[in-house]
């Protein structure tokens, strides 16, 4: 059931961009995440590699309005080379054209830090950054002083388990630690 007021976000792993497009159009939801937008990166499942050129273009013959948010960085991967955090995050929004921008830290859960963060932030300034792991009721207000908005997952499931139920009063205390 729809959550008033709630955003809705699909991000299809590893780096399916155009299937959660897709699944996106299908459900209504308002973004896509794309961990890897721009660039090319090696993680547990070999070499993840862009596609932008496919998702921008697919997005438009859909008429879709649904925004790209892109990973800067990214958890569970490092690039094939040195890349400097607020260049990533420039060529992002001007190359890519992301409508906004995801900052994480290094694996799922993983604090993220609020140095790169505020990088991020100052580097492109006109586009929504969001913290994409690593918010708990203890950092969230913090983290919503710079970013726009949390992608929770691991905070709200039972134990902080990635893979247990989502555990009803850990949503409570986040929500009331947003506000």
């Amino acid at each position: 059931a729809a959550v008033p007021g709630a955003t809705l976000g699909i991000n299809v792993l590893k780096n399916d961009a155009r299937a959660a497009l897709a699944v996106a159009c299908a459900v209504g939801a308002h973004f896509i995440r794309v961990n890897v937008h721009a660039g090319a990166v090696v993680a547990d499942q070999g070499l993840v590699q862009a596609d932008a050129y496919h998702t921008l273009r697919d997005r438009r013959l859909l008429g879709a309005d649904i925004r790209i948010f892109a990973d800067v960085g990214g958890k569970h991967a490092s690039p094939l080379a040195p890349v400097d955090l607020e260049q990533h995050a420039r060529d992002l929004r001007h190359r890519g054209l992301a409508d906004g921008l995801v900052v994480s830290g290094p694996a799922t859960g993983a604090a993220t830090s609020l140095t790169d963060v505020k990088r991020v932030r100052s580097a492109v300034p006109d586009v929504p950054v969001l913290v994409g792991s690593g918010a708990t009721p203890d950092t969230a207000a913090e983290l919503l002083s710079i970013a726009d908005g949390l992608i929770v997952g691991t905070a709200i499931k039972r134990n902080g388990d990635v893979a247990s139920p989502v555990d009803p009063e850990r949503v409570r205390r986040l929500v009331a630690a947003t506000r």
